[in-house]
């Protein structure tokens, strides 16, 4: 009895104890054999399903290894030439990205003492052993071949950056987490007159709305294309699949995991730039140069060949996606108290840009050219991400190129939220009219500028009228007091004449 009263309870696993090695490195594998059974399990479903598949299990096995491999962006060796296969299936790859990070942060999360090689590091690790026996499964002769090194240490990267961002979200919103440091340290060293009050918070908030417009108006076009070939194309992309219903279910799947790189696609096309289907191709709206593409269901949608003509109209998108930010920055510039007081700030330039006030006009512009600058920086790494090669030769380059769409993005960035930013931070800056009659010269009355009156308008208004209101409060009741107390003197035989 002594022995089990003197055990520690604070050994079991929980919320009450510390959370043991082996645990967090099942966390880990656990977290990379869901995601190789959502790719595994159709793979396998349509090699039992087909009536001629040869390869056996081992090559359908081999397939879902080495799609899962690309989800994580590890290239890929196809067929007997050993041609290079970097096309990232992006779904696959934010799938990866999203349960690596709420496993991490989870691990992250709990209380109690943690061993030292426990927590996040361990479910990296756990996650990392079955990529490598993924990699090892897929090594040698067939029809998709992964290389040991490159594939592991891709795979690794990715699970190790996807693991610290959750552990670091976990921490960060714990009891106990240290304070932030600030987002834009940059910002903060900038002196006193041109420091932008919620320049951090503003940036970040049009850099995320103009991506979300830009993939927005990419998956407008993917939509629109499809539209138009299934009622005016007579529908070649549907043609494409029809091969048999295991075909047309694999060919489903795989359109529906390459999404979110046709809607960068068309993100790409929208800007301008456009995107590539093999070497010496183009596909944007001046003009589309194409040669034999493969037979998919996605290169189906491709427009024509020959000059751009109505497709111009798709370079109007961008300019509606930069709407937003531009507003966004232009209510920040313009000072948290500008939309409920005209005359907090001027709109001449020349105050200052920190505490509450408005920003000047050149620190708007800096603020919005570096929303644009990584505005550019992220479209031109999605352009990355979304494109690579298909195979040796000619189709040694798909996508957009990034060092083309990047720079367009930062340049239809500029182009709106500049102008847009100013007008915007001018409106809401705006003073009231003023009456004309009693108008001076030079915009002056008694003295005083149109925004000194708004301004004493305002502060003097509200307490004027609840003075007055109180003044015929008070008189109202004094009257009826007097009457009251005559109508007393009336009964008791005490009025005027009485005696």
């Amino acid at each position: 009895m002594t022995q089990l009263m003197g055990r520690p309870i604070l050994e079991l696993p929980g919320e009450l104890g510390g959370r043991p090695l082996p645990a967090d490195l099942l966390a880990g594998v656990r977290t990379a054999l869901v995601g190789l059974a959502v790719v595994g399990v159709p793979v396998l479903g349509l090699w039992v399903a087909t009536p001629y598949a040869d390869n056996g299990a081992t090559g359908a096995t081999r397939l879902a290894g080495a799609l899962w491999l690309l989800g994580h962006g590890a290239p890929v060796l196809r067929g007997d030439a050993g041609a290079p296969l970097t096309v990232t299936p992006l779904l696959l790859g934010v799938l990866a990205v999203a349960q690596l990070y709420r496993a991490a942060a989870a691990v992250a999360s709990r209380r109690g003492p943690r061993p030292r090689w426990g927590g996040p590091a361990a479910v990296w690790a756990g996650y990392c052993a079955v990529a490598v026996a993924v990699v090892l499964h897929c090594t040698g002769a067939g029809l998709f071949r992964a290389r040991v090194l490159p594939d592991v240490l891709v795979v690794g990267l990715l699970a190790g950056l996807a693991t610290a961002a959750g552990a670091r979200s976990a921490r960060a919103a714990g009891p106990d987490a240290p304070p932030r440091r600030p987002a834009w340290p940059l910002l903060d060293r900038l002196p006193a007159p041109l420091r932008p009050a919620g320049g951090a918070a503003a940036v970040r908030g049009s850099v995320l709305a103009a991506g979300a417009g830009l993939v927005a108006a990419g998956g407008v076009l993917v939509a629109v294309a499809a539209a138009l070939d299934a009622a005016v194309g007579g529908g070649h992309g549907m043609a494409v699949l029809g091969r048999g219903p295991a075909a047309l279910v694999g060919l489903l799947l795989l359109g529906v995991v390459l999404l979110p790189n046709a809607v960068l696609w068309g993100t790409a096309y929208a800007l301008g730039p456009g995107f590539a289907v093999g070497s010496g191709t183009v596909v944007a709206p001046g003009g589309t140069v194409l040669g034999p593409v493969p037979e998919f269901p996605m290169f189906a949608l491709l427009p024509a060949e020959g000059p751009g003509g109505w497709r111009l109209a798709a370079l109007l998108l961008p300019v509606l996606a930069g709407v937003v930010p531009a507003v966004l920055l232009g209510r920040a510039a313009a000072g948290p108290r500008a939309a409920a007081e005209a005359g907090s700030g001027t709109g001449d330039g020349d105050g200052n840009g920190g505490g509450d006030g408005p920003w000047p006009l050149a620190v708007t512009v800096v603020v919005v050219l570096v929303a644009a600058l990584l505005t550019g920086v992220a479209v031109a790494a999605a352009s990355w991400l979304a494109g690579g090669a298909l195979a040796g030769g000619r189709m040694a380059r798909l996508g957009p190129a990034p060092w083309w769409t990047g720079p367009a993005a930062a340049g239809w960035f500029a182009l709106v939220a500049v102008p847009g930013a100013l007008l915007v931070r001018h409106r809401a800056l705006c003073p009231a009219t003023v009456p004309e009659a009693d108008e001076g010269v030079d915009g002056e009355v008694d003295g005083q500028t149109a925004e000194e009156l708004d301004a004493d308008a305002d502060e003097e208004a509200l307490p004027a009228a609840r003075a007055r209101s109180a003044e015929r409060l008070r008189r109202g009741v004094l009257l009826l007091r007097a009457r009251g107390y005559a109508a007393v003197l009336r009964l008791g035989g005490r009025g005027p004449g009485s005696d």
